[in-house]
């Protein structure tokens, strides 16, 4: 007899459907699955067969083939297994097969019958839902993840012997369903950690400078000695950003679903990401790929924070890397069996010191390094790179009255407020784009939001001509001093938020010609 049950597969964070087919006839015991599945799939035969018979279900001893069509694509992860279960099941005759249709079923099978939570439920629903598709049965651990999706019905179920029950009209079983959860009260209920702004002692330009790139979503990069509290400084950034939006998190939920990184206590990611891997970290970890082509730190960090410290000590393969990101705000990875592209749109913040030893360039400590040590070491980022970075300032050693006035220092609440009032008129101006800020604006809309008077365009051109500035560098330019005049409530680029936004590309001539 023949059965058939839809389940659901990924690529990338995108799904398609996959029909499972299972046959069964006459002949020898055995039990094949065919239609390009990796191990774990091919795994699931034992598992399946294991969880039927530990359920206190029939398991045919007959000949069993599963296809999972279409054939021509390549299926990973233990997510099938649960259909895989209820097409045998259907073909014995246990479960009604006319209550399967359009039914899209997920989750992984223990030995005893138990149906475990699996990866990237969120963006399934998401893409299935896109599809027409309308009934879902998923894991319990996986209920939260489903509580944000509306429009649709999603059962849960905890073990197979209560699936089948469910399905027989006198059991008198009856499966829960995921009721809606609200995205903004649970994001007011997440408590915040310790960081803030107000810890930091002075380092005003600092501030000054991460206040606008959190405004607008550039990146910057912090130039400073060791101890000047770049460090600091970049982790405090994440609590002067901005809150995200319901499609934000969305977008950041399915990447973390892929990967199996989601807290399945709140099934949203509710916080906006703030990723720091360590320049050890191997570039498919940072990029993404391997073997089951799951997204990299940079995709991780999409919507949030990409913070690298020390970033001449990462290497130079995956400093070059991160072009098509910065640029794109995506990162395309191909390899042999399959081709992938992940959104990556976050803030970049960078820090590095200006030499190896530190002090180039300090006000109260001398350099030791000799001028091609300097060279060699700058030279690990590369003009392209630095031309895609909005920001560049310099920190310098706290003085010892900063660090212990009892001047209280802004916090970051207050930072905050400012941030997000500049943020929400950039949501408002771009509200027929798909962009939420100044920093992802593409040449056309520069041209629109960035005109500038004559005043403003003297300077810029002093300043393109004296700096040797990049035609990216010229557009980067707009693009902050248009954060800054949001920042003043400023409908038009003045001149005084030209030139501030060029103080910013000083460190192109000082460290990079």
């Amino acid at each position: 007899m023949l059965s058939k049950v839809l389940s659901y597969g990924l690529n990338g964070i995108d799904g398609y459907c996959v029909t499972i087919e299972v046959d069964i006839s006459s002949g020898l015991p055995k039990f094949e699955i065919v239609g390009l599945g990796d191990t774990a799939i091919k795994e699931s035969k034992e598992r399946v067969k294991s969880a039927i018979k530990n359920s206190g279900l029939e398991y045919p001893m007959t000949n069993i083939t599963c296809n999972l069509a279409p054939a021509d694509r390549k299926k990973e992860g233990p997510a099938y297994d649960l259909g895989i279960a209820v097409a045998i099941l259907s073909a014995t005759g246990q479960i009604d097969y006319k209550k399967l249709k359009d039914t899209i079923f997920l989750g992984e099978l223990s030995l005893n019958g138990d149906i475990k939570k699996v990866n990237g439920v969120l963006p399934i629903l998401i893409s299935a839902k896109e599809m027409g598709y309308k009934h879902f049965i998923i894991p319990d651990d996986n209920y939260f993840e489903a509580s944000f999706i509306s429009g649709i019905t999603v059962n849960t179920v905890s073990n197979l012997e209560q699936l089948t029950q469910s399905y027989k009209d006198d059991s008198g079983v009856v499966l829960k369903v995921v009721s809606a959860s609200n995205y903004e009260s649970l994001r007011n209920n997440k408590s915040s950690n310790n960081l803030d702004m107000k810890n930091v002692k002075g380092q005003a330009s600092a501030k000054r400078a991460l206040e606008i790139a959190a405004a607008g979503g550039h990146n910057i990069l912090m130039v400073g000695p060791p101890g000047s509290g770049k460090t600091m400084l970049a982790k405090c950034f994440s609590t002067i950003l901005p809150d995200m939006t319901f499609d934000e998190a969305l977008e950041v939920t399915k990447i973390h679903s892929v990967a199996g990184e989601l807290d399945l206590n709140d099934g949203i990611i509710l916080t906006r990401p703030f990723r720091t891997p360590h320049h050890t970290a191997s570039t498919v970890s940072l990029v993404g790929g391997g073997t089951n082509s799951k997204p990299g730190e940079i995709s991780l960090a999409h919507n949030g924070v990409l913070f690298l410290d020390e970033m001449p000590e990462y290497s130079r393969h995956f400093i070059e890397t991160l072009r098509q990101p910065l640029e794109d705000g995506q990162i395309t990875v191909a390899r042999a069996n399959q081709t992938v592209t992940y959104p990556s749109s976050f803030v970049l913040v960078a820090s590095m010191n200006p030499c190896p030893c530190g002090n180039y360039g300090s006000k109260t400590k001398e350099c030791r390094c000799t001028p091609s040590q300097i060279h060699k070491y700058l030279s690990k980022l590369s003009g392209p790179i630095m031309d895609r970075i909005d920001l560049h300032i310099e920190v310098d050693n706290v003085s010892y009255d900063d660090l212990n006035s009892t001047v209280e220092c802004e916090s970051s609440a207050v930072i905050k407020e400012r941030v997000t009032k500049a943020r929400n008129l950039q949501i408002e101006r771009f509200k027929n784009s798909k962009i939420y800020c100044n920093a992802k604006m593409n040449v056309v809309q520069t041209k629109k939001y960035c005109a500038l008077d004559d005043e403003s365009k003297n300077i810029l051109a002093m300043a393109f001509n004296n700096l040797n500035l990049s035609a990216r560098a010229h557009d980067r330019i707009l693009k902050v001093a248009r954060t800054i005049a949001d920042l003043e409530g400023e409908e038009n680029i003045l001149s005084r938020h030209i030139a501030e936004a060029i103080q910013y590309r000083s460190l192109d001539r000082k460290y990079w010609v």
